[in-house]
């Protein structure tokens, strides 16, 4: 495409002052590359404008346009992006860095190096999607001319653009540039097979044709009579698409179905089901070959009708229905959200918004890791992913990778609905978490506050990497949780076990005093690492006490001299049983049957009626009710060291009901050194089992550990603390 070309289309949806800008980018570019030469022995700029023009054919805005233009002056000359930003704006300097390959850092192996572009590219993608759509446009033009490089860099590009791009612009939608990427790689990588396609195709040329002729003038008849207005033509069939099918049905060229295919555009969605009735009356349908996309619409948003039926001649012949609207979707996909319609920009809907929660999670993920090949192979699987649809108990389409399990449903709805998930019902039947959803399947998820979370047996069974990640995202951050609780916990128990005041020692101010010292940049992080021993407990109150510590003994001495008994001093009285009590004493004190708390958890006091105090947890329903208020008194559980007291927890497992499933679970818990006082179990017809247990635990990190050990156990969905 000429420039003189590329400025006449970009005037059909363009306007002048848009225009003025898409030359000024012409001019700066050619500056930029001047006495720059390709491997075709054109001059450079060829390149840009080649570029662009494919951004025009797909009526991209034109930010997007110019930033074509630009894409490889900062790569390639002494052009810098703040230069890019002073004239053009922060919008296409962005865009352009989001191309730009990496070039002043060491890596170990041109691998990691292509790895950490793509990587660059995706994340630039999540922010602002044009950036990926430069990036095709620049990849098709290469893949164009790739006659002109060597044998390995055609394998290598070919290779690439089939396991990343192709895939890429799949996911956004674009046929128009997906078919031809994948047609040009398939040259590259199997040139045999491919001039075998383009061979057989042209002998059956004829006879296609004007097969395909007398099937438009049928439809058109037969269109006609009910006078719906419609455009009818031949759809091209792609080299690649009958190599896959081949390959991968191992069917012969003439046992492929639609190669004999013909599109129908219509005005309305009413339309488009009554072009299907018409159809269908006339020719035999073929069973199984129906599709509707326009009801249950592709993750790239492609909708159209799609069914096979016995054609004329006895032939299958399959046939697209669409409407106008959703032709340009099939062919540009997003970028038919950025072209110009009445003057005005088409602006990215909530729906379409929707749709593009895979590219929210790329950024998500990326987050979570510093390999970049990693995130290279993480993305892979997720670009070549088929997809099933499932439907919400309102009603609502998910859509997941073929595969998933009600975990990747849970996960999609949302992040924390997969961590409380302690079972799941498809079309109404309770099934096991590992179980494959198919098409059209009504899943229901059920939770629990209860829940302890993610068991790591679902790293193996769900099939989103998006969903793995949330997971590992959750132990990652329970293990740290953990770190900080018994790092908070072992500097209290140091500072009790000294007779030093935590309230007057834990202030903020010397807690920030001490995080400094360590060049720690959060106290959680001082607690953290103190919980997995990283510094002695004792070491830290020290440093907490060094400055003041004799003058606050002194004054604590002194306040319990002359106020012994103050009836407002905070006089705590310990019990058997573990808990204090605050300002009274000689109390009856039992801990609550239904909650069973144990040392650890939040619990707050209840008075009962000549009964004394009842410990409860302070989740407990059982005290949430308005007449409990007024019987409500701060308690807390004392500094015993005394490892033998022991408390009765409740506890549920859900699994998969096999041989052996109940003696590996008490195997496991007598192994962690913990007595159990009651169980039992049963399973339902649909495999899943459920096991109730009451074991003795002396603190809530022992009990972690235990249900830690559990979750562990292959076949096990869940394990929660439940009440009685």
């Amino acid at each position: 495409m000429t420039m003189d070309e590329l400025i006449k289309k970009a005037s059909s949806y363009l306007d002048a002052k848009d225009l003025a800008s898409i030359k000024e980018a012409y001019d700066f570019a050619n500056k930029a590359h001047n006495g720059q030469m390709r491997k075709s022995g054109e001059p450079y700029i060829t390149h840009p404008v080649e570029v662009a023009g494919i951004l025009v054919n797909l009526k991209m805005d034109a930010t997007t346009i110019i930033s074509g233009f630009l894409h490889d002056v900062v790569e390639d000359t002494p052009i810098t992006l703040d230069d890019i930003r002073s004239t053009f704006g922060n919008n296409v300097a962005t865009l352009v860095d989001g191309v730009t390959k990496l070039r002043h850092f060491e890596y170990t192996s041109k691998e990691d190096q292509q790895a950490e572009n793509h990587r660059k590219m995706f994340v630039a993608m999540a922010r602002d999607l044009r950036c990926v759509i430069v990036k095709l446009a620049d990849r098709l033009h290469n893949m164009r001319t790739l006659k002109f490089m060597s044998k390995e860099k055609q394998i290598q590009k070919a290779n690439e653009t089939l396991e990343i791009f192709a895939p890429l612009a799949n996911r956004l939608g674009i046929s128009a540039i997906k078919w031809e990427l994948e047609d040009i790689s398939l040259r590259y990588l199997k040139p045999q097979q491919y001039y075998k396609i383009v061979n057989l195709m042209k002998q059956k040329r004829e006879e296609r044709e004007a097969y395909i002729a007398q099937v438009v003038e049928d439809l058109k008849e037969y269109v006609k009579s009910v006078e719906i207005e419609a455009e009818i033509s031949g759809r091209p069939k792609h080299i690649y698409s009958i190599y896959r099918k081949m390959v991968n049905q191992h069917k012969q060229f003439n046992e492929i179905y639609d190669l004999f295919a013909v599109r129908i555009i219509v005005k309305s969605i009413k339309d488009c089901y009554a072009i299907l009735g018409i159809i269908h009356t006339h020719w035999k349908p073929m069973p199984g070959r129906f599709k509707d996309y326009i009801a249950m619409p592709k993750a790239n948003m492609y909708q159209s009708l799609h069914t096979t039926v016995i054609g004329p001649k006895g032939d299958p012949l399959e046939v697209q229905i669409r409407t106008e609207e959703m032709h340009d979707v099939a062919e540009y996909g997003i970028a038919a959200h950025w072209a110009y319609k009445e003057g005005k920009t088409r602006n990215i809907n909530n729906k379409f918004e929707d749709k593009l929660t895979w590219f929210r999670e790329i950024l998500e993920y990326q987050n979570e890791t510093d390999d970049a090949k990693e995130f290279m192979e993480t993305l892979k699987m997720d670009l070549f992913s088929d997809t099933v649809f499932v439907f919400t108990p309102k009603g609502d389409v998910i859509e997941l990778p073929v595969g998933s399990v009600p975990i990747d449903f849970a996960y999609r709805i949302h992040t924390e609905i997969g961590n409380k998930t302690v079972g799941a019902k498809v079309n109404g039947k309770m099934v096991p978490l590992d179980y494959k959803l198919k098409t059209g399947d009504i899943v229901e998820v059920m939770t629990s506050k209860h829940s302890y979370g993610p068991s790591r047996d679902w790293l193996k069974i769900a099939q989103s990497s998006a969903v793995k990640n949330k997971i590992r995202q959750w132990f990652k951050r329970q293990q740290r949780q953990e770190n900080v609780a018994n790092g908070r916990e072992l500097i209290e128990k140091e500072l009790r076990s000294q007779g030093i005041s935590l309230k007057d020692t834990l202030t903020e101010e010397n807690i920030a005093n001490v995080v400094k010292k360590y060049n720690f940049s959060h106290e959680n992080e001082l607690f953290a690492a103190v919980g997995f021993n990283g510094i002695p407990a004792k070491q830290v109150v020290s440093r907490l006490i060094e400055d003041d510590k004799r003058d606050k003994e002194a004054e604590s001495d002194e306040v319990v001299k002359q106020f012994p008994e103050s009836k407002n001093s905070v006089t705590r009285r310990r019990t058997s049983l573990g808990v204090r009590v605050k300002g009274i004493d000689n109390l009856l004190i039992r801990l609550a049957r239904c909650c069973n708390p144990v040392p650890g958890d939040a619990i707050i006091g209840y008075i009962t009626k000549g009964r004394g105090v009842t410990i409860h947890r302070v989740d407990c329903p059982n005290i949430k009710n308005e007449d409990a208020h007024e019987r409500l008194m701060e308690v807390e559980w004392e500094n015993n060291e005394e490892k033998s007291k022991e408390y009765n927890v409740d506890i549920e497992i859900t699994g998969y009901d096999r041989n052996g499933l109940l003696n590996e679970v008490l195997q496991c818990v007598s192994d962690a050194h913990t007595a159990i006082n009651a169980v039992s179990g049963r399973a339902d017809k649909n495999k899943v089992a459920s096991i109730h247990m009451t074991i003795a635990i002396t603190n809530i990190s022992h009990l972690r550990r235990v249900v830690d050990k559990i979750k562990r156990l292959p076949d096990i969905y869940s394990v929660r603390r439940v009440m009685q």
